[in-house]
């Protein structure tokens, strides 16, 4: 019998993540992961060949618990909706920004990262036609402007995910400010 493995596959992700967060694609490199894991390095290779397989298998699970939340949101209350989604994706703020770096990983010689991270584009479109069908209703019942173009009622909302939270307010609190802002503006 060969030695029990230290840690699962979810540890080895949840560490990648963790480590992505910090190191950005760059700076993550499977040694840097063996030394943040407790058990040999090539349980590493049982789960994952290379770098670029486990970066995008870590994006992979990302977008599939976003997708799980996002598919759990009752629409019948567009703006209710719009509010749930917002917190949704700013849990996965800082993860956001890394997904900028998918063109970096090398799929020629990785079927599976490339499948991960067709994944993943596959997963962004579901969430954009989510959003998408959401703002259209909102806009339909009038609890949207429909002077301004559904496209930019829908960057600007997806772009508070990228707002700094320099008080680190906790992310529920944190969400509800953001979605507060950008419905009522910031007149008292």
């Amino acid at each position: 019998m060969g030695r029990k493995q230290a840690y699962t596959q979810a540890e080895l992700l949840d560490t990648t993540k963790r480590l992505l967060l910090d190191h950005g694609y760059d700076g993550f490199h499977l040694k840097l992961l063996s030394q943040h894991l407790h058990g040999a390095r090539s349980t590493i290779y049982q789960y994952y060949g290379n770098k670029e397989q486990i970066v995008a298998a870590c994006m992979k699970r990302v977008m599939l618990n976003m997708l799980d939340s996002a598919s759990l949101v009752d629409e019948s209350d567009c703006m209710k909706a719009l509010e749930q989604v917002l917190y949704i994706y700013i849990q996965e703020s800082a993860f956001h920004q890394l997904l900028g770096d998918m063109h970096k990983i090398n799929t020629v010689d990785s079927p599976s990262a490339a499948e991960d991270l067709a994944f993943v584009e596959q997963s962004h479109i579901t969430l954009k036609d989510q959003l998408g069908r959401l703002f259209a209703h909102a806009q339909q019942q009038g609890a949207l402007r429909k002077d301004v173009p559904l496209p930019i009622l829908i960057g600007v909302f997806f772009n508070l995910i990228n707002t700094p939270n320099m008080l680190n307010i906790p992310t529920a609190q944190w969400s509800k400010h953001l979605f507060d802002i950008w419905l009522n503006g910031a007149r008292p």
